[in-house]
């Protein structure tokens, strides 16, 4: 028992270390190293994040823009990219974060998102693909942890979608 539970913490350190490493590629390569360890450590510590952070992020890993919490928020508030009731010092959802990463990954999801385009529809995608894991709820308050994972989650999935050959299906 308790070798499995030190294989569990050993293997959600790894997935940290993974996940952060990753994030620190996508940043920008013009701000000094130690600011974006810095800022992605404080997401980390972080309970909750606005609406102006996850932009921030999710905006700059999906090459959309890479500016500051603010400006990525109203980037993405004149897109309709959030919830239409969004303010960016408010916390974010998870169904609002999961409509921003529908949008600014361009991911098409299913019949119902492609009607609605709500946010309710945009959570039920990213749960049926895997981008949302474990215990979650639409009006759930996201974490700096859950932010960076769902980034990464999203990154992979375009990855896998877009990094195809045709010449590999013959």
């Amino acid at each position: 028992m308790l070798l499995k539970l030190n294989t569990v913490k050993l293997t959600a350190r790894k997935k940290l270390v993974s996940l952060t490493f990753c994030l620190m590629l996508l940043v920008p390569a013009f701000l000094p190293a130690q600011s974006v360890a810095q800022e992605i450590e404080s997401l980390l510590e972080q309970s909750a994040v606005t609406y102006a952070q996850a932009a921030r992020f999710v905006l700059d890993a999906a090459d959309v823009l890479s500016a500051g919490p603010v400006e990525a928020f109203l980037f993405a508030q004149q897109q309709g990219w959030l919830p239409g009731n969004a303010e960016a010092d408010q916390l974010a959802r998870l169904d609002g974060l999961s409509l921003l990463v529908m949008r600014a990954f361009d991911l098409r999801g299913g019949l119902m998102f492609q009607l609605t385009g709500s946010p309710r529809h945009a959570y039920r995608e990213l749960i049926q693909n895997s981008v949302i894991q474990g215990r979650a709820a639409p009006n759930m308050n996201v974490t700096g942890y859950n932010l960076l994972f769902i980034i990464n989650r999203a990154i992979t999935i375009t990855e896998e979608f877009f990094d195809w050959n045709p010449e590999d299906l013959l």
